[in-house]
């Protein structure tokens, strides 16, 4: 099955997620973070550096939650990319970490 190429939309929507992520990692080592939402260095590497567009929902869903990250606020955040926004400086932690 050939996979047809990616828009630019969903490209810039892969880079905002990778950056989001990143940003989220702050400190902790690509390592400790894929050693403990169970991917691969390089699996999180491509896609914090935006080379996977379009990653597995299990895969983020992980990784949202080793870095205490909401999925609903994460939607939100790359949601704005589809409508031109820059990235937002919300707090994407869970609610239950904001009082944290």
């Amino acid at each position: 099955m050939v996979r047809l190429p990616l828009t630019p939309a969903e490209v810039a929507r892969g880079q905002h997620l990778g950056a989001l992520l990143r940003r989220a990692r702050g400190e902790r080592s690509m390592l400790e973070v894929a050693l403990a939402a169970r991917v691969s260095p390089e699996t999180l590497r491509k896609i914090e550096s935006g080379r996977v567009a379009t990653p597995a929902f299990p895969t983020i869903a992980v990784i949202a939650d080793v870095l205490g990250l909401s999925l609903d606020a994460v939607w939100a955040e790359i949601s704005r990319c589809d409508h031109g926004v820059g990235p937002a400086d919300a707090d994407l932690r869970a609610p239950e970490q904001l009082s944290a």
